[in-house]
């Protein structure tokens, strides 16, 4: 048996490229790009899934992965997984703005600890709804719809020089905006009822100005904004739950897109 250099060129190039598409969702999406995430773990992983999915893919024949369509096949490959890790990372980022506004709105706003999914400091509510969020994905079996939606992927879009369309890029744009959307849709029962009771100090202490309204009021704000967190978590978890297969549909539509 005789393999020559093109041959050679041909296997590696078939596990090469999707094995840098996994590894750009893995680092984006969440769970799996959290810092807490042992990053020899996730390269295993990577190579894991594109080992099993080896003897499916169609390989790109005729093409030298150091060459010019070589690199541009891998800036494909880059941007089809780093795209559908991003949606993923949206939905649970309208979490951390919702914690943001709740926190700065009960006074908790100076009360800031490491994320571990990002490795940057957000406000403690913030950091609590993250740590709900992380379970209730893990519940729904999110960490195994990802790693279904890329092998899908290779279905939707194979590995070539033809990647996403700019209708599939500005889909993943567009949803930027959904994520702000999402944060309101969370945030504003408890800040609406903050508001409400900053208003009430405000005519209680016009009322009566020899009351210290820092040595009440911020104590009061802050029991107060413990209760309508757990008043508001029932309506939150459903509301994230739709956020999250929203953006399993927005990635499948934006690689269509790109298919298209």
């Amino acid at each position: 048996m005789i393999i020559n250099l093109e041959q050679i060129n041909e296997i590696i190039a078939s596990a090469y490229w999707p094995f840098v598409r996994i590894s750009a969702m893995l680092m984006i999406a969440p769970v799996y790009a959290a810092s807490s995430f042992p990053v020899r773990i996730r390269i295993v992983l990577a190579v894991l899934v594109t080992a099993a999915l080896y003897p499916v893919i169609e390989p790109v024949k005729g093409v030298d992965p150091i060459s010019l369509q070589g690199i541009l096949i891998l800036g494909q490959q880059v941007i089809i997984g780093a795209a559908m890790g991003f949606f993923l990372q949206m939905a649970f980022q309208l979490l951390v703005i919702a914690g943001e506004a709740i926190a700065m709105a009960m006074g908790l706003g100076f009360a800031r600890m490491m994320d571990p999914q990002n490795g940057v400091q957000v406000p403690v509510v913030a950091q609590y709804f993250i740590i709900i969020a992380t379970l209730l994905f893990l519940s729904m079996n999110g960490h195994l719809l990802l790693l279904q939606m890329v092998i899908q992927s290779f279905e939707i879009l194979p590995v070539s020089s033809v990647g996403m369309s700019r209708d599939g890029i500005w889909q993943v744009v567009a949803w930027g905006s959904q994520m702000f959307v999402g944060a309101v849709l969370v945030a504003i029962p408890a800040v609406t009822a903050l508001l409400m009771s900053n208003l009430a100090m405000g005519v209680i202490t016009r009322a009566a100005p020899q009351l210290n309204i820092f040595a009440v009021g911020f104590p009061l704000m802050l029991l107060l904004g413990f209760i309508l967190l757990m008043l508001s978590l029932p309506s939150m978890l459903p509301q994230f739950s739709n956020q999250i297969m929203h953006a399993f549909d927005a990635a499948h539509a934006a690689i269509s897109a790109g298919h298209n």
